[in-house]
Order: structure tokens, then sequence, then C-alpha cells
């Protein structure tokens, strides 16, 4: 039967709708896919009811869930999405039988089983596939990251909140960047560098520390200024995003000795390669000493987010099955 796969990240949502391949061996097709912007909806019922009207002939009774944030009781919990969504409420409002969820970047290390791991930019370390735990990571709204272990049936999958590790400066100016943003002291995660808002967060530091007033006001108008070289914040903010990254990066590669390589997943990145490519961020993943000896092995790609998102949430259906998968399930009204 025909279930929904959806991709729901705080910018944007991806929804299909799919259906196990009558070949079997877990292929999956795709029956209709469409990209949505949150902002222009009030919930995700609106959204997906949205993609319900326009694109399904017949009554669909399952949906899998990717979303940035983890599951709390019966709600899916981030900062960075555009509504709350409540788990019971959504299976009752679109007479769905079942919801299962899971994490976006759990999701997209799923989807490393099939064009993900074919598709990237290679950015740096060696220009082959290795074997290993794999890494997926990507600054959009937020920073996600989830590992792929190898191993029988696919191998399993380690969701993260890796994002929301503490950030450590490594120049001085991030150091002072961090002193203007925290000025006080205090927490600030990775991601509120290390991400298309952490960007603009950037942009608009370096303009206060040169008395500047900002010209720009989205993440998309500081990467295309720093693209063109035409706004000498932009372009720094760029280069410290990348640095700051790399550093990022690279102490998750050394945490789970990801010797299957990283993907680095999402248009952001993609729109600046090229400026990616010539930062420090190489350098910064690198690190120093004994560290480099293990991570100049690491391969690293920059690869789309695309459709990756809601393949790899139609895979983790068709190996678990909902009913299997109780800790990410609705069913029948509670939340577990």
């Amino acid at each position: 039967m025909p279930f929904l796969a959806a991709d729901i990240g705080g910018t944007h949502a991806r929804v299909a709708l799919m259906r196990a391949s009558h070949g079997g061996a877990g292929g999956i097709e795709t029956l209709a896919y469409r990209v949505f912007a949150c902002a222009e909806f009030s919930t995700l019922q609106e959204l997906l009811q949205a993609f319900l009207d326009t694109e399904v002939q017949a009554p669909v009774k399952h949906c899998v869930l990717a979303c940035a944030g983890q599951i709390v009781g019966n709600e899916v919990v981030n900062d960075n999405l555009a509504w709350p969504i409540y788990l019971t409420q959504l299976r009752h409002t679109l007479g769905l039988d079942e919801v299962a969820v899971l994490n976006d970047f759990e999701a997209l290390a799923y989807a490393l089983d099939g064009p993900l791991a074919d598709g990237g930019r290679h950015l740096c370390g060696p220009d082959t596939h290795a074997s290993g735990l794999t890494l997926v990571i990507g600054p959009g709204t937020g920073l996600g990251a989830a590992a792929h272990v190898p191993g029988p049936a696919g191998g399993v999958v380690l969701t993260t909140e890796a994002g929301q590790m503490d950030f450590a400066p490594n120049s001085v100016r991030e150091r002072e960047i961090l002193a203007h943003i925290a000025p006080n002291g205090g927490y600030v995660a990775f991601e509120h560098v290390v991400s298309g808002p952490g960007l603009l967060t950037i942009y608009a530091t370096l303009c206060a520390l040169h008395g500047k007033t900002p010209k720009l006001a989205t993440p998309e108008a500081v990467t295309t200024a720093a693209v063109a070289c035409s706004d000498a914040q932009a372009v720094e903010a760029v280069e410290i995003l990348c640095a700051s990254l790399g550093s990022f990066v690279g102490n998750l590669a050394m945490i789970f000795m990801a010797t299957g390589g990283v993907y680095l997943a999402g248009g952001f990145l993609s729109s600046i390669f090229e400026l990616l490519k010539r930062s420090a961020f190489e350098e910064r993943f690198l690190h120093g000493r004994s560290a480099r000896a293990l991570l100049s092995h690491v391969p690293v790609w920059v690869t789309e987010h695309g459709h990756h998102g809601v393949q790899g949430a139609a895979q983790w259906y068709l190996r678990h099955g909902m009913s299997k998968a109780a800790r990410h399930a609705v069913a029948g009204g509670v939340g577990a």
C-alpha cells in the first residue's frame, strides 16, 4: 500500500507518496513528490493536507516523518521547526492509522544505502569510498548529524544532537564573535554559529565590530554577496563559518572514528562549494598532531539534501515497519 514519507526541516518540507517496488529487495517507488515552504502553512497538518489534496487519489493510512529534533512524549521538540508538531493530533486530523517519526539526519543516514553516497562532490581527503562508519552532517536552519554503522541488513544508524554541543572558538576573531554573541558568557551552541541563521549572526557581528550597519538581511543574501565578493563582511562571515564547520566535522569524525567518510548535506553548502573548498575547512578538519594521521584518511564529500531525506525515511519504514518501531510511533492515539 502507498504511504506518505515527509522530510520536515526548519525551512522546507519535502513530501512524497511512496510504496515498496514490485521488484522487492527493499526497492522504493516514488508516486508523487513536492517541496513546500514551511512558512506558507500554519501547521504541519495543513501542509500535508495540501499534498494529499493535489497529489493523492486514494486514502492513505500510514505516514513516516523525518523531522528536525527529537520525540518527547507526543511532541517533536526542536526550536528550528516552523510550528510545534503534536503527533496524536496529526494522526486524528489526517485520518491516519499510524504516524512514525525519526530524526531528519537519521533518515539521511539511512539514505546512504542509496544514491546519496554516489552523488557528492569531493571536498577533501582521499577521493575513494572506504569501508567503515560514515557520518552525514548538515548546516541548514539548524545543524544536524547522524552516523551509519555498517553491518548485516543495512547496518545501524545512530542519531545525535551534536549541533547543540558548545561552540569552541579557534581563532582570535572567533573569540571576538563569541564574546559579542554572549558578552556575559554562558552556553552558545555550535548551530548558533554553524548554520544558515548562524551565518547571518556572524555577518551582523562582524558589521558591529567594524562599526558598520548590516546591509544584508538573509543567509542567502550573505552567501550571494560572498560569492560575488561584493561585501567584505559577507566574505569574512562565510570564511569563519567554513572554518568552524571544519572543526565541528573533525571533532565528530574523531569521536565516531568515521573511516567510511563524511557527507556534508544540503543546498546551503552546495551554493558556496568553491568558497568552502578554498577555505580553512580542511586545515581545521584535520586538527593537528596525532589526530591528523587519522583524519587525513577520512574522505569528505558535499551532497545535495534533495529528496534523500524522504528516501531514507521510506527505507527506514520498509526496514522496520511501523508496528515494530514502537518507540517512534503514534498508533491508536497513544504516544510511544
